[in-house]
């Protein structure tokens, strides 16, 4: 497919081989940078030195952390795809995230902000507290019996001593596993069983807007059914709500453990390799694959992604990541990176809207002067739904904001241009993937790219990404060709080490399809200026009468209706042309008198203008909502299985399960799912 076909099925508005004026940097298909005004740029020389002399630029990268033992060398591909990053070195990620600062004598800055609306509570840490808080914790596990090498395993919602049970697990070199909140018990003891923790940190309760989702007994089920012999749990008691039954001899209460505690202890001295974090990517079906994070790799790589990626440099400055924990965005930039590079993070407890209103994102950047955010898409899809004028944030100052970036889901243009007007700073979008641990492509601010890249794009490869787009049968594919982004080995620090319990699997689940890249399993292209745009999931892209097709083109084209809020595209079969695309859209309140049978032959008629009749486009059906995991993701899957009378099982992730009922019902008025169930 070429990209001018790509990018009419995407509503672009200019050919892709236009100028884009002040276009920073770019990438030939052979990977050498180019470009006739920029041959001096930062990112130009960055990247190049990355890709050239990978271990004289992360060597140079890697002196920014303290080290207690010096790596005898910098790269080890001996064993490839497995990389090693600094082999032979010793260092602690908690003392570089805490300690190293506090020793510095910035001990008084704040390193953490806490805000819940969800308890109407704000706490500020400052790196000084933090390091007692944290070594007195890590003081309580090894009363508990965690040594280094112990796994560790931490439930808890959105509170700051989620962030203290991961720093104070790095402290002693017992690799964590932090489990989402959101997840039931048998989500939770498959995780358990593979991990087999030495200790579980939890709480008695999180809080939901429309109820209170008591911890406890949910983690007493899932050990049950986990049958892991001989496991303690750390209990914390959130204020104002019904303590936690806490079995003697096996459960601890938090505070009362940590208050008997005189003296905190000292971080212990890691390899390089050293797992700093397993986490988990599936769910309870099949083996599960616990990504493996090594702790000096992750080290030196977020240490220097905060300033050259996502430009945030210096100890005043405010990060805030608006995401859970539980994912690979919380571990790395609400966690680890804002912490390693010495500045403050914020910890939010909360939903974009109904915490109380559509204003609360405004509120915490005027409040806090953040300075640099980072969300998904839906994110602004639900405030722009409830509040598209922005009525109810006009009392807040954006001033401090200097750039959002967004990730996770395809931001559609619609929804790129209103988060811009409504924030008055440029909206930057990046890619990457929990196996990765940072971005694999992005705007580099940090290191002067411009922020206004083409629209679509999520960036250029970041340095260490060398990467291509492979057709099929492996060949490379053209410029503008759309393909399966892969990168070419060897991957970057900070990118997985293997998968826990399973080398076997690692190789043959990114490595294999094919030999010498990573397989990111993203379909997508890059132009011939080394822009990236992932158009989706491999999975999500529809093959109509041999066209592959991209579900987030289609979806882009019909966000343009003015009445259409959401929209989820998912492939079902045909007997004649193979698959065919059938769109769910969500109607924003004003849509009036206008008929949904009005709405969905518009839909029908403007994605034939924009893309043409190769999408075959003629499936268009209203829903309520689209089901949303907490990381903002639509599982179009479970949608596509729905329609075609698939018994499924809801992920346990989504917001609100409750959609899957009214979308059942909305395909059957359209002849499918007429015999579709859930498990």
């Amino acid at each position: 497919m070429s990209l001018t076909l790509v990018l009419k099925y995407a509503q672009f508005t200019r050919p892709i081989s236009a100028s884009y004026g002040c276009g920073r940097a770019w990438l030939c298909t052979s990977h050498k940078l180019h470009g006739n005004s920029v041959a001096g740029s930062l990112y130009h020389e960055t990247y190049q030195r990355s890709i050239e002399k990978p271990a004289e630029f992360w060597g140079q990268v890697a002196e920014k952390i303290v080290w207690t033992k010096q790596f005898d060398k910098v790269l080890d591909t001996s064993e490839s795809p497995m990389i090693g990053w600094f082999p032979g070195g010793e260092l602690n990620v908690c003392y570089n995230a805490i300690d190293r600062h506090v020793d510095e004598g910035r001990g008084g800055q704040t390193a953490l902000i806490y805000d819940s609306p969800m308890t109407k509570t704000v706490k500020k840490y400052t790196y000084a507290q933090l390091q007692d808080k944290v070594s007195k914790l890590a003081q309580v596990l090894v009363s508990m019996g965690v040594s280094k090498g112990d796994r560790v395993l931490i439930y808890l919602p959105m509170v700051p001593e989620a962030v203290m049970a991961m720093l104070a697990a790095a402290r002693l070199g017992a690799p964590h596993s932090v489990v989402f909140g959101g997840f039931a018990a048998k989500e939770l003891a498959t995780r358990i069983s593979h991990a087999h923790p030495k200790v579980v940190l939890s709480a008695n309760c999180g809080i939901e807007p429309s109820h209170v989702v008591p911890y406890k007994p949910i983690l007493d089920e899932a050990i049950a059914i986990s049958k892991v012999d001989n496991l303690k749990c750390l209990i914390y008691n959130r204020d104002n709500y019904p303590k936690a039954h806490l079995k003697p001899g096996v459960d601890f209460d938090w505070n009362e453990a940590v208050e008997k505690v005189s003296r905190g202890h000292d971080a212990v001295p890691v390899e390089s390799s050293h797992p700093l974090y397993i986490l988990y990517t599936s769910g309870t079906t099949g083996t599960p694959k616990g990504v493996v994070r090594g702790s000096g790799g992750h080290a030196v790589v977020l240490n220097w992604s905060l300033k050259n990626i996502f430009g945030m440099e210096g100890p005043n400055k405010v990060w805030w990541a608006a995401s859970d924990l539980g994912w690979v965005v919380g571990h790395s930039y609400i966690c680890y990176a804002p912490l390693l590079a010495g500045i403050t993070t914020i910890l939010y407890e909360g939903k974009p809207v109904g915490t109380p209103n559509a204003a609360q994102f405004y509120r915490v950047i005027d409040e806090y002067k953040v300075n640099g955010f980072f969300t998904a898409p839906t994110a602004f899809r639900a405030i722009k739904r409830v509040d598209p004028e922005n009525t109810e944030s006009k009392q807040y100052s954006r001033a401090s904001l200097k750039n959002i970036f967004v990730a996770g889901e395809h931001c559609d243009n619609q929804t790129r241009i209103w988060a811009q007007t409504s924030f008055k700073v440029p909206v930057l979008d990046n890619w990457w993937q929990t196996e990765t641990g940072h971005p694999i492509a992005a705007t580099c601010v940090g290191l002067g790219n411009d922020t206004n890249p083409p629209e679509h794009s999520c960036g250029i490869p970041l340095p260490g990404y060398q990467l291509e787009v492979l057709r099929e049968d492996g060949e490379k594919a053209k410029a503008g060709e759309l393909g399966r982004i892969v990168c070419k080995l060897p991957t970057p620090p900070g990118f997985m080490e293997t998968l826990y319990l399973n080398d076997k699997l690692y190789k043959e689940a990114y490595f294999s399809k094919y030999p010498g890249y990573y397989d990111s399993m993203d379909a997508g292209v890059m132009d011939e200026k080394g822009y990236v745009y992932v158009m989706a999931r491999d999975d999500d892209v529809i093959n109509v009468a041999g066209h592959r097709i991209s579900t987030s083109a289609l979806e882009e084209v019909i966000l343009q209706h003015p009445y259409v809020s959401d929209a989820a595209v998912v492939g079902v079969p045909d007997s004649l042309k193979g698959q065919l695309p059938l769109a769910l859209y969500v109607l924003k309140p004003e849509h009036g008198q206008i008929s949904e049978e009005q709405i969905g032959k518009e839909l029908i008629q403007q994605v034939r203008n924009s893309i043409g009749p190769v999408a075959a486009f003629k499936l268009a059906v209203c829903v309520p909502a689209l089901p949303r995991t907490r990381s903002g993701k639509t599982p179009r899957k479970t949608i596509s299985d729905l329609a075609q009378d698939k018994s499924v099982k809801i992920p346990p992730t989504i917001e609100d399960a409750s959609v899957y009922e009214h979308i059942v019902e909305s395909l059957q008025r359209i002849g499918y799912a007429k015999n579709s169930s859930f498990k």
